[in-house]
């Protein structure tokens, strides 16, 4: 196989695992966070064994998103070597300061956390699950200014002597429009993450009839976080797609498999592009809603991938500027379809998230343990929409994915990296959800179950009468 698409495929099974922890990691810290503070506050130390038993599946998720997403930057140098020379001394600097100050403050505070129950006071205590939570989300701030800096470059100049991009304003750097519109949605998607996790676990132990009480707080603080994270996600997607419009055009073309510029065009629901003809062969079409997804308006002119094919040619030269607009257009609807039914199972937690609705309502309970999957699928959806559709460029406008590959890195080297990766990101994810699963099965408390008696008498009733 080409080295070019053996190291596509790496980055990417190495994103994709990596991003399975990273949204979890920074909601879940916030989840944990608020909890303790509701705790402090009420005088309720009850909440202290739930606090405990949600701490140790964040630990292991945050141990497992920093063993998976190292590797990440040792791929810049290696299989990307060229794109590091050309934009290293720009790419690198939010990278150096999500590492030694976000993750510097994540890891610090996390262990005086878990190992500082007994011996700090409550409010220092406090404190530190503050701390890493505000961390984790400076930590995905960092890393989407890198990446923002691919997908719109701004603050640098060409250094025709060097022949490579140099940083020239910090300012312009943090404040790419790109960060604030990739920034919402990533937390948004972290909050709607965590909700559906927590919502997922809380539901299997109320069925087992476990700590009833604490699980049922646990709940109701969950179907909060997934009624506000799915809302807001799909808004800050919507915003999102609106401004890759104007930016980059033909990723939104893609998305929509839109070919030929016109006025009201049609939304197409389900289609078969066919890239060589420049159409789609077969199409399901909502008649003039494309202008609105992309303008918010009726009857606005949308162009298409052939026009901007055209432009872009004309712009930076001959070549294919189309991106794969099979992966782009379905990964986009599996994203909005698994954000539709995040939506309605959110309403229905929200709804029913008093603990004498609950427990009448099993087969709810029981579909809430799979739809802990939507949000990755979601979330990885929308990476691959995002990464997808900027190619052909590495860094939009400025270098192309081939020009950016390695040039001393064999294909051999990179096929033994990619199947040994693979092989171990499998296994860690296997670990991952051994060790969940476990602390799962024991509930809070390894020995004893406590259970409330009218709350297992619903339950039973609710079982009894099919519900």
């Amino acid at each position: 196989m080409d080295v070019l698409i053996l190291a596509r495929l790496q980055f990417a099974t190495t994103t994709i695992f990596h991003y399975f922890y990273v949204p979890l990691s920074i909601g879940l810290a916030l989840f944990i966070a608020i909890l303790q503070t509701r705790s402090l506050r009420s005088g309720d130390e009850t909440m202290k064994p739930l606090i405990k038993f949600l701490g140790k599946l964040f630990t292991i998720t945050f141990a497992m998103g920093v063993a998976t997403g190292i590797v990440q930057e040792f791929q810049f140098g290696m299989n990307w070597s060229e794109y590091a020379r050309y934009v290293g001394d720009i790419f690198g600097v939010p990278l150096a300061i999500e590492a030694l100050l976000a993750f510097f403050i994540e890891a610090t505070f996390l262990g005086l956390w878990i190992f500082g129950w007994d011996k700090l006071s409550k409010r220092l205590h406090l404190a530190c699950i503050w701390l890493v939570a505000a961390a984790t989300s400076m930590s995905a701030f960092w890393i989407l200014v890198a990446n923002s800096f691919m997908q719109n470059p701004v603050g640098y100049t060409f250094n025709a002597i060097t022949a490579r991009a140099e940083l020239t304003s910090f300012t312009e750097l943090i404040t790419n429009p790109y960060v604030a519109y990739q920034y919402a949605h990533v937390l948004t998607g972290a909050l709607a993450t965590t909700g559906f996790f927590v919502l997922a676990i809380s539901a299997y132990q109320i069925m087992k009839g476990r700590d009833l009480q604490l699980f049922h707080k646990a709940f109701k603080q969950a179907a909060v976080f997934a009624i506000i994270g799915t809302v807001a996600v799909i808004g800050s997607g919507h915003s999102y797609g609106v401004f890759l419009t104007e930016q980059q055009p033909m990723k939104m073309a893609a998305m929509e498999a839109h070919w030929n510029t016109a006025d009201a065009p049609d939304l197409a629901i389900i289609a078969f592009p066919d890239k060589d003809q420049g159409r789609n062969t077969f199409a399901i079409k909502v008649p003039g809603m494309l202008s609105f997804l992309a303008y918010n308006e009726f009857g606005r002119q949308v162009q298409g991938i052939n026009d901007i094919q055209k432009k872009m040619a004309d712009q930076y030269g001959p070549g294919d500027y189309i991106p794969n607009v099979w992966v782009t257009f379905y990964s986009f609807r599996f994203m909005v379809a698994a954000g539709s039914l995040m939506l309605l199972m959110s309403i229905l937690a929200l709804l029913w998230r008093q603990p004498e609705k609950l427990a009448q309502r099993q087969m709810f309970l029981k579909l809430l343990i799979p739809c802990m999957l939507l949000p990755m699928i979601a979330n990885t959806c929308g990476w691959l929409v995002a990464e997808v559709g900027r190619q052909p460029w590495i860094v939009y406008g400025l270098q192309t994915v081939n020009q950016g590959v390695s040039q001393v890195v064999a294909a051999s080297a990179v096929l033994l990296s990619l199947l040994g990766f693979t092989v171990l990101y499998i296994t860690l994810l296997g670990i991952t959800v051994m060790l969940m699963i476990k602390i799962c099965s024991k509930g809070l408390t390894a020995e004893t179950i406590e259970q409330e008696p009218a709350m297992i008498a619903a339950a039973e009733g609710g079982r009894k009468n099919g519900s």
